[in-house]
C-alpha cells in the first residue's frame, strides 16, 4: 500500500470512527481508494497531487449524491461536475465525499440541514457555524486535507473560526459558481477551507479564474503586496462582545509590533445597514432560485419537504417580491448595496487591508439557536456581511481562545485583491 492510498485509509477510518457522533459526511466517495492507486502511478504530478478534499453538499460533483442537506434533494444524483470540482480533479485531488451544511445554505450555525445538526469537531457541545459546518468540521476532525464551502454572508468564515481552521471567501467573480446551487446569486461565492494558510492558498490558486459556463467571474491581475509597510484599517462593529473585541485589539498589536505596520482607525458608511440590507436580498434571491425545486424534475414539492429556515427565507421572498410591491424593496436593498461597496472601495484607497472580528460572539451549545429571537441570530453575521455586499475577498483566520474557544481574525482587501489577502494572511497566521 503506497503512502497515499494509507493516507486516504486513514481519513476513512476517522470519518468511520467519528462520523456517527459528529455528524459530518452525508456521503462518502466509494471509488476513492481506487483513484488514489491510479494517482499513485502517475509520472506527472498535478498541483494539488494527492489532496484530499470535503465538499460541501451544494457543489455538485457527478455521479455523487449533492442534496443540499435537504429532504427536497435527498436523492439528487449530480450528473455533471460543477467547474470548481472539474479544475480540483484536472489538478489531482481527490474528493473524499459529500459534507452536510444547513439547508440550502440557510442558517449560519450548522443546526438547519435536514439530516441533523453537526457537532463542533473541538467542542461537541457547540455549534460548529454554518453555512458550511461540514466543510469546517471535517477538516478540524482530521477527516479531509481542505474542504470547499460556499460563502452567502460568513458561510465559510464563520464555521472556520468556531472550528478553529482558516477560511477564504474570494472577491466576487474570483471562482467559477457554474454548479453551485447557490443560495444568492449576487452574493455567493466558492472558497476554500484548511488548517494553513499556504493550503487555502493552494486551493484557490487552482479554482480561482474565468469560467466561460459563469458570466460573472472576472479576470482579476496577480495583486500583492511586496515590502513597504503595512496599512491596516480598523473597524468597529456594533454588537462585538468585549471580550472577542479585546482578544482582536490584543493581536493586531502584535502584528503590528512584529512586522512595523501601521494601524488607522476607519468608519465605512451605512455599515450598521449591512444585515439590513442582506436579508432582502438573500431572500428575494432564494425565492427565485427555489422555483427550479418544484418537484417535477428536480426533487420533492418544495414546500412539503423543506424546513423551517429554508421556507421561513422562501416565503420571505415571495412576499418582498409580490407584483404589487414592484421589486422596490429588492431595488432599495440593492441601492444601499452599492452604497456600501463603493465605501469600501474608499477606505482601500486608504490602507491595504482591513481587520476586524470574524464573529460578534462565541458559539452557542447546540439547540440554543432555535431558541434565539430571531434578530439576534441574523445579526450574528454582522461581521461577515459587509464583504459579501461589498464583493471584497476575506479570510478568517485563529486568533486564538477565549474560554478554551476558538476565536477568529477576519481580513479583508479590496475586490480582485485575493492574492495580495493571502500574502497579508501568511503574515498574520499563529
Amino acid at each position: 500500500m503506497g503512502a497515499l492510498v494509507t493516507k486516504v485509509q486513514k481519513y476513512l477510518d476517522v470519518i468511520k470512527k467519528r462520523n456517527k457522533d459528529l455528524n459530518i459526511f452525508l456521503h462518502v466517495n466509494e471509488n476513492i481508494l481506487d483513484e488514489a492507486k491510479a494517482l499513485e502511478g502517475k509520472k506527472t504530478k498535478g498541483a494539488l497531487w494527492g489532496t484530499v478534499v470535503a465538499v460541501k453538499s451544494n457543489i455538485n460533483v457527478q455521479g455523487m449524491i449533492t442534496n443540499c442537506a435537504s429532504k427536497v434533494l435527498e436523492n439528487y444524483v449530480a450528473p455533471y461536475d460543477a467547474t470548481v470540482i472539474q479544475k480540483l480533479k484536472q489538478a489531482d485531488a481527490l474528493l473524499i465525499g459529500m459534507v452536510t451544511m444547513d439547508e440550502f445554505a440557510a442558517g449560519g450555525s450548522g443546526e438547519n440541514s435536514a439530516f441533523g445538526p453537526t457537532k463542533n469537531p473541538l467542542l461537541p457541545e457547540l455549534v460548529p457555524g454554518g453555512s458550511s459546518s461540514g466543510s469546517a468540521a471535517a477538516v478540524a476532525a482530521g477527516m479531509c486535507d481542505v474542504a470547499l464551502g460556499s460563502d452567502t454572508g460568513g458561510s465559510i468564515r464563520t464555521p472556520a473560526s468556531h472550528c478553529g481552521i482558516v477560511g477564504m471567501k474570494p472577491s466576487y467573480g474570483a471562482v467559477s459558481r457554474y454548479g453551485l446551487i447557490d443560495l444568492s446569486m449576487s452574493l455567493d461565492q466558492i472558497g476554500p477551507l484548511g488548517n494553513t494558510v499556504q493550503e487555502v492558498q493552494k486551493v484557490f490558486e487552482v479554482i480561482q479564474g474565468v469560467d466561460a459556463a459563469d458570466p460573472t467571474t472576472i479576470a482579476y491581475p496577480a495583486l500583492s503586496k511586496k515590502g513597504g509597510s503595512l496599512k491596516v484599517g480598523v473597524v468597529t462593529i456594533a454588537g462585538v462582545a468585549p471580550v472577542i473585541q479585546k482578544l482582536i485589539d490584543a493581536r493586531v498589536a502584535a502584528l503590528v509590533t512584529r512586522h512595523g505596520w501601521t494601524v488607522k482607525k476607519i468608519s465605512i458608511d451605512s455599515l450598521d445597514l449591512a444585515v439590513a440590507t442582506y436579508y432582502p436580498l438573500v431572500y428575494s434571491e432564494f425565492y427565485s432560485a427555489t422555483r427550479r425545486f418544484d418537484g417535477a424534475r428536480y426533487g420533492k414539492p418544495f414546500v412539503e419537504y423543506a424546513g423551517k429556515e429554508a421556507l421561513r427565507r422562501m416565503y420571505g421572498g415571495q412576499e418582498i417580491t409580490q407584483a404589487e410591491f414592484a421589486g422596490k424593496y429588492y431595488q432599495k436593498a440593492l441601492g444601499v448595496k452599492q452604497v456600501i461597496a463603493a465605501s469600501f472601495n474608499d477606505a482601500f484607497k486608504n490602507v491595504d487591508c482591513i481587520v476586524l472580528p470574524t464573529c460578534p460572539g462565541l458559539p452557542w451549545k447546540l439547540g440554543e439557536g432555535t431558541k434565539m429571537p430571531l434578530e439576534a441570530v441574523y445579526a450574528y453575521d454582522a461581521c461577515t456581511i459587509p464583504a459579501n455586499l461589498a464583493g471584497c475577498c476575506a479570510i478568517s483566520l485563529p486568533a486564538g481562545e477565549s474560554k478554551g474557544v476558538p476565536v477568529g481574525l477576519q481580513l479583508m482587501c479590496a475586490q480582485g485583491e485575493d492574492m495580495k489577502l493571502l500574502e497579508i494572511a501568511q503574515k498574520c497566521a499563529l
